[in-house]
């Protein structure tokens, strides 16, 4: 029996209080920059544009020549210069008479429009000054961040590293996939996948160990070899079984600060601390596995990464009645048609097939005992 069940929020809290972010940075090049956060806060060195540009096609004129047109009563002017949508300005001209309100007559043209001082023109420094502060620190870089730090000729960035993960599955019964065909009692190891491919998403950078078999002296030694890592994820042995020896070794070397969690699916879910480094042990069932990963791993992974832990919420109408069992926080996978939620499964911690079907999940509360058809509840879309 587990001593004492946590509950989910309050185990996630101790777990958050005693996580930090990580604060290596390193230099990449800008083109492999992409979703990274800015160290510092990144200042420009040059101005941009470099010089008074042409924003349109035309003629470069001198504004004060152009005052009074209009398409009934043009000016004609002598002194202009034909040029191009990003072509430097000449010296003596401060506006670009687009061609639509120009017409070339001998050596003259024709201004059917009035212009101001650099109407259509990008002026010097216009975008960015000298010295300006680009980004803050904290920025995620996106795909138009990226073109402009390319535009101020920018080839290299200065980002936080990735909070790097070991995932250590757990398991005599586990084989490397696609290794061999399956014995009877055997399973291939496919949540060190899912939970690698997951912390990739999330921002992490993700070290997949060999399955250990269940030895605590084997899976001890695994958690030691690994406390360079700043995130240590185990997977299988939580429970409180003859082998579960995955919290034993954790208590053994850190600190545990929940065995057992009151989730559904989930309960065996472990959560600690070793030299100042998270260690969240998984549950083997894969189902069971996910919910941890979401409700433990990612606000925790995000938080170390120095991301915003916003995840996706939609409404939608419950398509029947679900019981739940009341003091739990129940994870229901649902799928959505139109704007009903149909749960898929309520039980079943090892039917993955249930979570591939589902489009997302609902959280039904410790202090209710299920939702009624039509009730209106919030789906966490799964990423």
């Amino acid at each position: 029996m587990f001593k004492r069940l946590a509950g989910a929020d309050e185990a996630r809290r101790d777990l958050l209080e005693q996580c930090k972010p990580v604060l290596r940075t390193e230099i990449l090049p800008l083109n492999f920059s992409i979703g990274r956060i800015i160290s510092k806060n990144l200042l420009s060195d040059i101005d941009l544009p470099a010089f008074n540009r042409a924003a349109m096609d035309g003629f470069a004129v001198r504004s004060c020549d152009t005052r009074g047109a209009k398409p009934q009563f043009p000016v004609y002017l002598d002194h202009f210069q034909p040029i191009r949508t990003g072509m430097v300005v000449p010296e003596n001209y401060d506006a670009v008479v687009m061609l639509e309100d120009a017409l070339l007559r001998g050596h003259q043209i024709e201004v059917s429009a009035e212009l101001y001082p650099y109407k259509n023109i990008s002026k010097f420094g216009e975008d960015v000054r000298h010295d300006e502060i680009v980004f803050k620190e904290g920025h995620r870089l996106r795909p138009p961040d990226i073109a402009l730090l390319a535009a101020l000729e920018k080839k290299k960035v200065e980002v936080y590293a990735r909070p790097r993960v070991a995932i250590i599955p757990t398991g005599g019964e586990l084989v490397p996939l696609w290794a061999r065909t399956l014995r009877p009692g055997e399973a291939y190891e496919i949540n060190g996948l899912m939970t690698k491919l997951y912390v990739e998403m999330w921002g992490g950078e993700p070290f997949l160990h060999d399955a250990v078999p269940d030895n605590f002296e084997l899976i001890r030694s695994a958690m030691e070899a690994n406390l360079k890592m700043d995130m240590i994820i185990l997977i299988g042995g939580t429970s409180v079984g003859e082998k579960d020896y995955a919290p034993k070794a954790l208590k053994e070397l850190g600190d545990l600060l929940a065995h057992g969690v009151r989730i559904q699916p989930g309960k065996p879910t472990a959560l600690g601390i070793v030299h100042k480094k998270p260690v969240i042990c998984l549950p083997g069932y894969p189902v069971a596995a996910l919910s941890s990963l979401y409700l433990f791993v990612r606000p925790t992974l995000k938080k170390m990464a120095h991301l915003e832990d916003s995840i996706s919420v939609i409404l939608a109408k419950l398509d029947r009645k679900i019981a739940s069992k009341s003091g739990y926080l129940n994870i229901v996978r649902v799928e959505l048609k139109s704007d009903k939620a149909i749960p898929i499964s309520a039980s079943g911690a090892g039917i993955l097939s249930s979570v591939a079907k589902a489009h997302g999940f609902i959280l039904i509360p410790e202090e209710k005992e299920g939702l009624e058809a039509g009730e209106e509840v919030e789906v966490t879309l799964f990423e």
